[in-house]
């Protein structure tokens, strides 16, 4: 696949008599009729600018239909996951008894405060075989939070990457993060026992490139975890283009069960369980994005609770649906766990 320099992808579309009529998806290479984009507005900061989607009739992954050449300004300074990470002592111990909890399911202490405050980053983690010494990298890791807990409680072996940060991040417990692509780390081919993406995989321009390389730098048999939202799921099929983790146009892809499945084959893996972990936020940011409300807002359920749409029983009844989706494997997040065949 290329990229040409308007950000297009020039071998994903068909022209007839200079007009574009169809989009090639990116996953399965299958046609897709132009009449079929779905038009979607940036809502998270309110730009209102409008880009283009199509979803893929036969592997089902809903994709944007032309990557912007310059996203800069879609990913500001102060863009959630770049934030610092400060907690108070008491904080930082309670931190420790939760994440171990969330990860090996032990301790009373721990149980508790899940129950109260959970971390699904670090509770997809107890679906997988570690130990201290598992090696383990997080794709897209921002300002690196999960593994500062992870070396909080135990593990030795972590590396983060991203390559939006400002600079390489070096924590006081040894933690480092650095300011790169995945095609950057060299001399780790069969290293990692555990690579992850927590809801960075959707931002990846190549996923099917990503992956392989992902496959070349796991042990035979180590794990690729992917946490993402979806588009087999209730609230796509319900909200449309205000579907609040579309996220235009930061999310290049959206997949669905059957394009992860896709994936995984061409890539080296085998789709071994999907968990679904979706929460309240498919349904007070959508319903948000359909009065017209930024996620970034003053009126805002995360900016600003009080002045929002919603009451507490609002918020409740959208907690006790997502429980039901999940159950059911229609919510809006999931995590994907290919295991290298």
């Amino acid at each position: 696949m290329s990229i040409n320099n308007e950000g297009i992808d020039s071998e994903a579309k068909v022209i007839v008599n200079g007009k574009c009529e169809k989009m090639k998806c990116k996953i399965c290479d299958n046609f897709v009729e132009k009449s079929s984009l779905f038009n979607v507005q940036e809502m998270m900061f309110g730009y209102k600018d409008t880009f283009s989607y199509f979803q893929c009739p036969k592997c089902g992954c809903l994709q944007i239909a032309e990557v912007p050449f310059d996203m800069s300004k879609y990913y500001p300074p102060d863009y959630y996951s770049y934030n610092d990470i400060s907690f108070g002592m008491l904080a930082n111990k309670a931190r420790r008894l939760r994440n171990y909890y969330a990860v090996f399911n032990k301790g009373f202490l721990g149980k508790l405060i899940y129950a109260k405050y959970p971390y699904t980053n670090m509770r997809s983690l107890y679906e997988l075989d570690l130990n201290i010494k598992s090696f383990i990298m997080d794709v897209g890791c921002g300002n690196g939070l999960l593994l500062k807990d992870l070396k909080d409680i135990g593990f030795l072996n972590l590396l983060g990457i991203d390559p939006y940060i400002k600079k390489d991040i070096k924590y006081d417990n040894d933690v480092s993060v650095l300011k790169r692509d995945i095609y950057d780390i060299e001399n780790v081919a069969g290293k990692f026992d555990l690579i992850m993406f927590h809801h960075s995989f959707e931002h990846i321009v190549d996923p099917i490139m990503t992956l392989q390389t992902v496959s070349g730098m796991l042990k035979g048999g180590g794990v690729c975890l992917i946490r993402i939202p979806t588009v087999s799921s209730y609230a796509w099929e319900h909200y449309g283009v205000n579907w609040v983790q579309l996220d235009a146009p930061r999310h290049f892809y959206l997949h669905s069960i059957d394009s992860i499945k896709w994936l995984a084959e061409i890539s080296g893996f085998i789709l071994t369980k999907v968990t679904y972990d979706s929460t309240a936020f498919q349904f007070w940011g959508s319903e948000q994005y359909l009065n017209d409300i930024p996620l970034i807002s003053n009126r805002s359920y995360c900016v600003n609770p009080s002045n929002s749409l919603f009451t507490m029983a609002d918020i409740r009844k959208f907690i006790k649906k997502a429980n039901i989706l999940n159950s059911e494997m229609r919510g809006d997040q999931a995590a994907f766990y290919l295991r290298k065949k």
